[in-house]
């Protein structure tokens, strides 16, 4: 397709707007519009519809954080992923993640453990052995996913300047990955690969198979498809941000880097920082806010290479790559979270968010779970009273049994 008042075909590696009026698509190069001002405008209108719409409109600015006075400010609000702002973000000060972290070999990261001590603090491992976990070899780039996946599958890709997404083919996001001259950040956060060649050398860890409601209680003869979320591929280039948010059905999170490295930012799931995201996200200019602003403490966690993380349900959570990285990552909804699944899925209904990487058939996920507790429930009552017949059989008077009494 042809596009702009140029009538070129698209270029993945060129700025473009599109005109809120004819909803055609315009190289920024040719109508005088800045990659890095296009955050600002509320409504594009392109030259030609200009004559008859009226011009471009701004949006409004406010500047919102923690200690907002509601005052105005003509200070220019930073869009969230651009330049300006990874170059802010680079140089701030974070608490340490190790003031959350609970570190755990693979062997010590079992099912018992967590019901004993809990699930509600992020989980850092900083090895794969014991994990149960299988990786691609540390020669696997991004070239070897275009071959497993197959380069004509079509993924969703994040430009991180402008927080938007769009589709392209894999090979179109590879030669621009291995291109010499990136002229946008983009990102890959969300190619699920279960049903590719890339399935067979890649397995998630263990005790993600083990807690997994969608992996233990989903029938195999449902008439719903078993939700595809336990397999992601992260290409991130570097620079890449993503803003802070809530994995979808409050599920848990797991992350392996197999080459480069990813920074997290970490906040804790407490009632006053939920109503704080909610408020935040909810906001029509969220994207020029930076939310660790607004709560009390915001953890630094860097996961290097060769290391895994899982963080646990309800963990407010954003991403910079400070290096080109190629990560693998799953979500799980399971028996040790339920309260904050619950509390954190109501959150997301409330926003109605759009996400990349929703939890699909979240509430059929649940249903499935309630079913099999119940039968459980119901096997349990009914061998209880199987038992108390029984045992009270021993004890009753036998009817039956002829009684022979002595003439006195």
């Amino acid at each position: 397709m042809i596009y702009c008042i140029c009538r070129l075909p698209y270029d993945v590696t060129q700025f473009m707007i599109e005109c809120d009026a004819c909803k055609d698509w315009f190289h920024g190069s040719c109508v005088g519009v800045d990659e890095d001002d296009a955050p600002d405008i509320d409504i594009y209108h392109c030259p030609n519809c200009e004559k008859t719409h009226g011009k471009s409109t701004l949006k409004k600015k406010r500047n919102w954080s923690k200690y907002d006075t509601g005052q105005s400010t003509d200070i220019k609000a930073v869009q969230n992923g651009s330049q300006v702002f990874i170059k802010e973000l680079r140089s701030r000060t974070f608490p340490s993640a190790d003031d959350v972290l609970v570190k755990l070999s693979g062997t010590q990261l079992t099912v018992e453990h967590l019901e004993q001590d809990g699930f509600s603090e992020p989980i850092l491992a900083q090895k794969k052995e014991g994990l149960g976990l299988a990786m691609p070899p540390p020669t696997f780039y991004i070239s070897d996913v275009e071959n497993y996946v197959g380069p004509d599958v079509v993924v969703d890709v994040v430009d991180v300047t402008k927080q938007t997404d769009s589709k392209m083919k894999l090979k179109e996001f590879v030669d621009y990955y291995y291109s010499t001259n990136r002229k946008k950040v983009l990102n890959v956060i969300n190619l699920e690969f279960s049903d590719t060649r890339m399935n067979n050398i890649v397995e998630s860890p263990q005790i993600v198979r083990q807690l997994s409601w969608v992996e233990n209680y989903w029938p195999d003869d449902a008439l719903l498809g078993k939700p595809k979320v336990t397999k992601y591929c992260l290409i991130c280039v570097k620079d890449s941000y993503t803003d802070f948010h809530i994995e979808c059905g409050g599920a848990s999170v797991w992350y392996h880097v197999l080459k480069g490295e990813q920074i997290f930012f970490l906040i804790k799931p407490t009632s006053a920082n939920l109503s704080l995201y909610e408020r935040w996200r909810s906001s029509s200019n969220h994207s020029e806010m930076f939310f660790a602003d607004q709560v009390d403490k915001c953890y630094k966690c860097t996961l290097k290479q060769g290391q895994t993380l899982f963080i646990p349900s309800g963990w407010i959570n954003a991403m910079l790559t400070p290096v080109d990285c190629l990560a693998f990552s799953g979500h799980f909804i399971h028996n040790l979270s339920v309260e904050m699944q619950m509390r954190a899925y109501e959150i997301e209904k409330r926003l109605k968010i759009g996400t990349l990487t929703p939890f699909p058939n979240f509430e059929t996920a649940c249903w499935y779970v309630g079913r099999h507790l119940l039968e459980r429930f119901k096997g349990k009552i009914n061998g209880l009273l199987s038992f108390s017949f029984v045992h009270a059989s021993r004890f009753r008077p036998s009817w039956n049994t002829k009684t022979s009494f002595q003439k006195t």
